[in-house]
């Protein structure tokens, strides 16, 4: 495991977050945490991967800008995607019984001998 240098760290993450959304973070330090304009906790190592993961996305960035578009035509000429939902998920619209969920709670803490309750401010 090779040692961090803080301040390489944290000028490496705030050139990085600069140049990928145009202004400079605000980090606080807190006892080896770092706070990335008051958002998520994070270690010195988290910033060094984020520092790395917002310069790759930079470069993405400009490189995707320097291609021509010629895209626009293709993605007219593709099909549009019926939208399904998984084999797994099952959609009900309604119950048999015709219930509703206070009803059928109701029905359950009758059928079954439990120490259950009815909620506070149930109106039967």
């Amino acid at each position: 495991m090779s040692k961090l240098d803080k301040d390489q760290v944290l000028a490496d993450y705030t050139a990085a977050y600069q140049q990928r959304h145009g202004t400079k973070p605000t980090i606080e330090a807190n006892a080896g945490w770092y706070s990335v304009n008051g958002g998520k906790n994070m270690r010195l190592a988290q910033l060094a991967e984020e520092a790395s993961a917002l310069s790759a996305e930079a470069g993405n960035a400009a490189t995707k800008t320097a291609k021509p578009k010629a895209a626009p035509a293709k993605k007219a000429a593709a099909k549009p995607v019926a939208t399904t939902p998984p084999a797994s998920v099952k959609i009900v619209s309604s119950n048999k019984d015709g219930l509703t969920a206070k009803e059928l709670w109701l029905q359950r803490l009758e059928e079954q001998p439990t120490l259950s309750r009815l909620p506070r401010g149930y109106d039967s």
